[in-house]
């Protein structure tokens, strides 16, 4: 009987799966050749597991066995390689095969094994297209140019397919998570940090730090929810897990293509294959739009890529949408861009946003401090919650979530909500080896806070607006929330310890005393 596979196994082969491109192809390109393989292995041993199961139900009636799978879950369809006759216009098979990752192991030795991977998974594409429609176009097996000349391209492709065929890689559902795919993403950018993603955040956000984000947007049955730099979409896989059912609908945009098309896969294995996930630019060209005019969502959650250089300020002026009508954020720093964008996406005097944020954007002045002042002003931010540095992989800066609330604005149902909350939860952290984490208890405290909104002797401090004026609009944490320690006078402890060394030896010598006239 087969027994759960660890997600560590599944990671270890993974980067074992590595070793083929190490000193080859540059890490942060040959992840995307070993997750697209991970992710047809998947794949494949899903639709064999259905299909056995489907098998037991309907005997030998092939068709309708395979229609069942088309609509319940994906195609993985018949390859034919055909030759044709110039002289007749006849076509001949030459081959003939599923398009699985089986079949390709099979045939792990042809002289065109990349050429027979992009066919498979151009085949697949062109069979699930409303659900992987582009995702397999940035990606090629057959190339010379990330993979070398043609004997050495089809020996580490060769090496690839028998890296993941393995017992302990059998995927089927029984056996394995569906986070497989976005666990090992995050495995492996952990484990090439030092050569991708230099920017803090820039491609994903730590598991734990995802759920704190859903948890504090709230996000309940019916909702739309939208994550407008949704990386490898761990945040809003994990924003509709919040929900409790699958009453819900989600959007993403992504500017990188590999991780827009990662995503996808992400969504394709959590059966979401209704979630509209955009490959754009957010900032300078949206395209959840409808009608010429922003999509608005009940939830915005992202983790978008701390203090963007280049943004796109030169163009926010003129924006269609006026997303920037606050203020245009300094163009070597994109935060507010980003926060002004979730806010316009968030239905009015309803909607919800949670953003990760670098502790700059709390307390910078010039525009920032501007942009700053007048979402305080119009009563959008909720909460201040500060969490401990060194949780990401890419950076050791501390981050902080801000939380914005547009039921507060005028009209909304908590408009006489008038303060916010500032949590200080940057010394509760688990430490680890290279990285921080936060435990579940952490989150449940932070939770707690957060829905009682009272106060916490040096962990939380509810301010009234007249106390944010007071400090120039500043946010940063420390001028809310006291966690100063009363120092510890080092002469005064020294002077204790001496004393108590003396007293203690005129203890021994009385006791010596005692001892010799118990023993004459």
């Amino acid at each position: 009987m087969n027994s759960k596979i660890d997600q560590k196994d599944i990671n270890n082969a993974a980067w074992a799966a590595c070793d083929t491109f190490r000193g080859v192809v540059d890490p942060a390109q040959y992840k995307d050749y070993i997750l697209v393989m991970l992710f047809l292995k998947y794949i494949s041993d899903v639709w064999q597991d259905h299909y056995e199961t489907y098998q037991k139900q309907y005997g030998d009636d092939e068709e309708r066995i395979l229609r069942k799978l088309e609509r319940e879950r994906f195609v993985l369809p018949i390859v034919k390689l055909t030759e044709k006759n110039d002289v007749t216009g006849i076509k001949t098979v030459l081959d003939e095969f599923p398009a699985n990752y089986y079949s390709l192991y099979d045939r792990r030795a042809a002289a065109n094994i990349g050429e027979l991977i992009n066919i498979v998974l151009d085949h697949i594409e062109e069979s699930n297209k409303s659900k992987l429609e582009g995702v397999f176009r940035n990606i090629d097996f057959n190339s010379e140019a990330n993979l070398g000349k043609t004997k050495d391209r089809n020996r580490r492709l060769k090496q690839l397919l028998e890296d993941f065929h393995k017992p302990q890689l059998n995927m089927k559902p029984s056996l394995v998570s569906e986070d497989v795919i976005g666990n090992t993403y995050i495995y492996l950018i952990e484990r090439f940090a030092s050569d991708s993603g230099k920017k803090a955040g820039e491609f994903f956000t730590p598991l734990k730090v995802t759920e704190l984000v859903a948890k504090l947007a709230m996000p309940k049955p019916g909702d739309l929810i939208c994550d407008p730099a949704c990386g490898s979409g761990g945040l809003l896989i994990q924003a509709g897990k919040q929900v409790g059912d699958r009453n819900f609908a989600l959007f993403g945009q992504e500017s990188n293509g590999s991780t827009w098309a990662l995503c996808r896969m992400n969504m394709f294995l959590h059966s979401f294959d209704s979630a509209r996930v955009e490959w754009c630019d957010t900032l300078n060209s949206p395209l959840l739009v409808e009608d010429d005019r922003l999509m608005k969502f009940n939830c915005v959650v992202a983790n978008p890529p701390f203090s963007l250089d280049k943004w796109g300020a030169e163009n926010a002026e003129s924006d269609q949408y006026n997303r920037f009508w606050r203020g245009i954020p300094p163009k070597s720093k994109g935060d507010w861009a980003f926060i002004s964008h979730m806010v316009e996406t968030a239905l009015e005097k309803e909607g919800r946003v949670a953003v990760v944020v670098p502790h700059g954007v709390l307390f910078r002045g010039a525009a920032e401090g501007r942009i700053r002042t007048k979402m305080i002003e119009e009563n959008l931010l909720d909460a201040v919650i500060g969490l401990p540095g060194n949780l990401f992989p890419t950076t050791n800066i501390p981050v902080a979530i801000l939380v914005f609330d547009r039921s507060r604005e005028r009209g909304g149902s908590k408009e006489s909500s008038k303060n916010v909350l500032f949590v200080d939860a940057s010394r509760n952290f688990v430490s680890a080896k290279n990285k921080n984490t936060l435990s579940e208890e952490h989150l449940a405290e932070i939770m707690k806070t957060y829905t009682a909104r009272a106060e916490v002797e040096k962990y939380a401090h509810v301010a009234n607006f007249e106390e944010i004026r007071e400090n120039d609009f500043n946010l940063n944490i420390p001028r809310y929330v006291d966690t100063f320690e009363e120092e510890i006078d080092i002469d005064a402890v020294q002077l204790e310890i001496d004393t108590l060394e003396k007293e203690l030896t005129e203890v021994r010598v009385k006791m010596a005393e005692k001892l010799k006239e118990i023993y004459r």
